[in-house]
């Protein structure tokens, strides 16, 4: 090994610990930086040491280079890991690192300037003669462009952030009429993700398949395709569930997505771990989607097809080693499943909160990453991702039967989850068939409105979290679920546990609003948009306000037809689950 003895993490959740316990194995010590709000998390405790940059808000901390640098600084750092999310895939930050005599965990900078920036990676692609989804090549100059590209090539297509992926900052417009609210919207998310508004168009593919190609590449100018993965499970752009290897490709298929995903990744001279993603069409030929310069969240199910630990192979590889392979070979099967706070039964409607109870699953072939645990708080302020479910088998069908057992041993109380969501999805013939695209989630599946996971509606102010208590009838055991109001433990000086109040608040409603025409909030967040004033004549489905929370954007419509008699919000508003934001008469 190097001489490199310490490495600093920037990154926060299940990422920033899966990074901390690789270093760990190598000997080096770990630095973890957190925000005020993360000061009690997984992976402060974890590290070796913890250094405060900030303010809860990503960008006066996860996102500011300077504070991160500094702590680098301070803390006698020789490495940096930028995890994913946040800063990594951000050129600048990787040259602050490395004009500070620091060893970047990743590609260039040239790399990722060229890569992340989607339109420029889209040039680079053909120039490496990979065919891209039909598209442009520059940053879009206002909605007159967008307008004349679907004029030539008709809707559906996509406006996507130039300066970053994931599925942040996308937005599918489906007819003219979508197209001003859908390109403002996209340049908001695009600008809260990555710092940079600048969309470009793509032809939407419908009925497609998402796949991507791992790679890897030493500083000695070696490169291996690691195996490709299925992301086409997907809700709002967001993946849900992977696989490896991607069921339903034939040998030839395979090589020729590796082909081209080492020929994209060369032709930007690309070192340490990338993922490039494709669409792959109904006619089977894959066209190039975009690359990512980081490691991937579901690196995962690579790792344990291949066997090989790509975050080690990373931090050797910015060391300075050479790759110990040449090629590799697939065993079994792997699916991961992401296990986010959200609602399935409100679209997936994010829903932070805290963890009244965690209980993670185990057994031969399951793995978990995550970054919380027994009372952690999930926060707006970040991304609802809070574990990661790994299961892998002899094949397919063994994966998804220990995928089955592994999400019903997984027990997460006080918050709803996508767990249900994913019982249902393994449960749908197309999935078993791997006949899926990434349509299949929101133009198939309903997943109705009696999650047992879901918070109770009660007209109280007081805040209520679940319970548990076990009982026995007849010599049997029975876990009873319950809901009751929060206690903290008691006052030192006190004779009881004392009831925790609220915080002033906007007025709750006392009722689900639909029927009464009272529009509440269905998650905590920020208003960042409302599209009529009081007075306005709305029908069903009529647009009111969009409400960001965890920089994901949710359209808040009318329930009924009647006139706008009080908007109770505003851009900038910062709303608590349940508040009144609107009264229709």
């Amino acid at each position: 090994m190097s001489t490199v003895e310490s490495l600093l993490i920037a990154n926060r959740g299940e990422i920033a610990v899966r990074v901390i316990r690789a270093a760990r194995e190598l000997g080096l010590r770990t630095i973890a930086v957190y925000s005020e709000l993360d000061r009690d998390s997984l992976h402060v405790e974890l590290a070796d040491e913890a250094w405060n940059i900030g303010p809860p808000p990503a960008a006066e901390s996860y996102l500011d280079i300077d504070r991160i640098m500094n702590a680098a600084q301070s803390a006698g750092a020789a490495a940096v890991h930028p995890g994913y999310g946040f800063l990594a895939e951000n050129a600048e930050f990787a040259n602050a690192v490395t004009n500070a005599g620091l060893i970047w965990v990743g590609p260039p900078s040239e790399a990722i300037r060229i890569m992340g920036d989607k339109t420029s990676s889209r040039l680079t692609a053909a120039k490496a003669g990979v065919p891209g989804v039909p598209g442009t090549f520059e940053p879009a100059e206002g909605l007159s462009e967008i307008e004349n590209f679907a004029k030539e090539h008709g809707y559906p297509l996509a406006i996507k952030a130039a300066h970053g992926g994931g599925g942040r900052g996308l937005k599918v417009v489906t007819s003219a009429g979508d197209l001003a609210a859908s390109y403002e919207s996209a340049r908001r998310e695009a600008e809260a993700w990555f710092g940079r508004s600048e969309v470009y168009i793509e032809r939407y593919l419908e009925k497609s398949r998402h796949i991507e190609a791992q790679v890897i590449f030493d500083l000695h100018g070696n490169g291996v395709f690691l195996g490709e993965r299925d992301c086409s499970i997907q809700r709002r752009h967001q993946k849900l569930i992977e696989e490896a290897p991607a069921p339903g490709l034939s040998p030839k298929q395979r090589k020729e997505i590796g082909k081209r995903a080492i020929a994209v990744a060369a032709s930007a001279d690309y070192v340490s771990a990338g993922t490039v993603e494709f669409l792959v069409d109904s006619s089977g030929e894959p066209y190039f989607l975009e690359m990512n310069t980081r490691i991937q969240v579901e690196h995962t199910i690579t790792e344990m097809v291949t066997g090989i630990d790509l975050v080690k192979t990373q931090l050797r590889i910015a060391m300075g080693e050479p790759l110990p392979f040449k090629s590799v070979e697939t065993h079994g099967h792997a699916i991961e499943f992401r296990i986010n706070v959200e609602d399935p039964t409100a679209d997936f409607a994010p829903t932070p909160g805290t963890l009244v109870e965690y209980q993670e699953p185990g057994g031969f072939g399951v793995r978990v990453d995550s970054g919380v645990t027994v009372g952690s708080t999930i926060s707006q302020y970040y991304d609802n991702l809070i574990a990661k479910l790994v299961v892998w088998g002899t094949n397919r069908e063994e994966a998804m039967a220990r995928g089955i057992r592994a999400l019903s041993d997984f027990h997460v109380a006080g918050v709803p989850t996508t767990i249900p969501a994913h019982l249902s999805i393994l449960s749908t013939e197309a999935f078993r068939q791997g006949t899926h695209d990434t349509r299949f989630v929101e133009d198939q599946m309903c997943f109705g409105d009696a999650d047992p996971t879901s918070h109770p509606t009660l007209p109280e102010q007081e805040e209520i979290q679940e319970r548990s208590m076990t009982v026995e009838v007849g010599g049997k055991r029975f876990v009873v679920r319950f809901w009751a109001p929060v206690t903290e433990s008691p006052e030192m000086s006190g004779s009881g546990p004392v009831p925790r109040r609220r915080p002033p608040k906007l007025e709750r409603s006392t009722t689900s609003g639909h029927d009464t025409g009272v529009i509440t909030a269905p998650m905590q967040g920020t208003i960042v948009k409302t599209y009529v004033p009081a007075g306005t004549h709305l029908k069903i489905g009529d647009p009111i306000c969009v409400l960001e929370a965890m920089k994901m954007e949710n359209e808040i419509k009318s329930p009924i037809e009647g006139e706008l008699i009080d908007l109770r919000i505003q851009p900038g508003d910062t709303v608590a689950t349940g508040s009144v934001l609107a009264i229709i008469r």
